[in-house]
């Protein structure tokens, strides 16, 4: 069965390791500021590497590539995701990530974590010419995976919209990690499963197989 599965603040904590890589590179009392700056990932590098280079007084093409790179060493795995991935393998999942974002960087932290070995494979954005939630991105997913997009394939992810629209878009049942949020009552639709971790989310996955 094709398992989904999201990778920045799903498979691994990147809200943590930017405030790392920030307070280590600007100072402690600068880490709001910066993790405001950079939008949970969201706002475009290019934008928040100018923004630190005017606050800052720094070059903004070496904050770029610190950016791109220098954050991926502060990323970790969880012990409990990893336990999640094995097991939700030998209960015949594949578990496959689907991620935006450039494709050297997201393949460096698959790489970092060793995420690289404990799932079938990934499709980044970037090299598939699609971003979620646009339903092209799933179905090349899909097709790397060797499995259709059917009812009974999974997309996990933290994003409502990217994740769990674009998954249930995509007509596969979706789950969402909630990181301590409420789901936004302006939606429609609404998950499969949540739960507030990435790890226990996939243990309820394996439950509903």
């Amino acid at each position: 069965m094709l398992l989904l599965i999201d990778l920045d603040n799903t498979l691994v904590d990147r809200t943590a390791a930017f405030k790392s890589w920030a307070e280590a590179r600007f100072g402690r009392s600068h880490v709001a500021w910066l993790a405001d700056a950079d939008g949970n990932g969201y706002t475009p590098r290019e934008v928040v590497a100018a923004r630190i280079a005017a606050r800052f007084g720094v070059d903004e093409r070496e904050i770029l590539n610190d950016l791109r790179a220098g954050m991926v060493d502060y990323l970790t795995l969880d012990p409990a995701v990893e336990s999640a991935l094995v097991a939700a393998s030998a209960a015949g999942y594949v578990p496959f990530v689907v991620t935006n974002g450039a494709v050297a960087q997201q393949e460096s932290k698959l790489r970092r974590t060793g995420l690289d070995r404990l799932v079938a494979g990934w499709t980044i954005s970037e090299g598939a010419g699609a971003r979620k939630p646009d339903r092209r991105i799933f179905e090349t997913a899909a097709a790397a995976a060797g499995l259709p997009l059917s009812a009974d394939g999974w997309m996990v992810g933290d994003n409502e919209e990217n994740d769990v629209g674009g998954g249930a878009t995509a007509g596969l049942r979706t789950g969402w990690v909630a990181n301590g949020r409420e789901w936004p009552a302006h939606l429609a639709y609404r998950p499969t499963a949540t739960a507030a971790n990435c790890a226990t989310l996939l243990e309820q996955v394996i439950r509903l197989a």
